[in-house]
C-alpha cells in the first residue's frame, strides 16, 4: 500500500499551499492528478492555476481539454487516473479512500489529502479518511504547519 500524506492547513490557504506542492512534484518529474469535490470547485481551481503567479506556469488540463493521459497535472472530480499519476492530491472536499482503494486508480507513489483546519466539515472528513486508509493498510502521515508556515510531520501510523 502507498503512503497517504494529510496536510492540515492552518495558516495558509489551499491557493497558497497547493501550487508549491505541485511545483515540487513536477520537479521530481512526477505526473500529478488533483481531484476536487465537485465541478464548481474544480473550475475555480483550474482558473486559479492559470493565473496564480505571472512568473510561473503549471501545465495542467481537465477532461474538457482532451488527452488526459498527456497532462502533467490532470484536474478531475472523478476517481480516475488517466495520466497514471505518481501522486494524487485530494482537495476541496474530495475523498481519498474511494480512489486509493479502488484498483486501477491508485497513484504510483503517494497520495496527498489537503484540508482546511478551520472548516469543521473538512476536519471531520479528514479524520474519517485517516481511519479508513490506515485500517485498509496504508501508511498515513499527518503534517501540520508550524509557526513559520513550514510543514512538520506530527504523526505516522500503519495498521499492523
Amino acid at each position: 500500500m502507498i503512503e497517504v500524506y494529510f496536510y492540515h492547513l492552518t495558516r495558509r490557504t489551499l491557493e497558497q499551499a497547493l501550487p508549491v506542492l505541485l511545483e515540487k512534484s513536477l520537479e521530481r518529474e512526477w505526473r500529478v492528478a488533483v481531484q476536487a469535490g465537485d465541478e464548481k470547485r474544480l473550475k475555480k481551481l483550474d482558473d486559479f492555476l492559470w493565473s496564480y503567479d505571472p512568473e510561473k506556469f503549471l501545465p495542467h488540463g481537465t477532461k474538457a481539454d482532451g488527452a488526459p493521459e498527456t497532462q502533467p497535472i490532470y484536474l478531475t472530480v472523478d476517481n480516475d487516473n488517466p495520466n497514471e499519476a505518481d501522486v494524487r492530491f485530494f482537495v476541496l472536499g474530495a475523498l481519498a479512500a474511494p480512489a486509493i482503494l479502488e484498483p486501477g486508480t491508485t497513484p504510483r507513489t503517494r497520495a496527498v489529502l489537503m484540508f482546511d483546519g478551520n472548516d469543521a466539515g473538512e476536519l471531520q472528513a479528514a479524520r474519517e479518511e485517516w481511519r479508513k486508509l490506515r485500517d485498509a493498510g496504508c501508511e498515513v502521515v499527518y503534517n501540520q504547519e508550524d509557526e513559520a508556515g513550514r510543514w512538520q510531520e506530527k504523526k505516522r501510523e500503519k495498521k499492523t
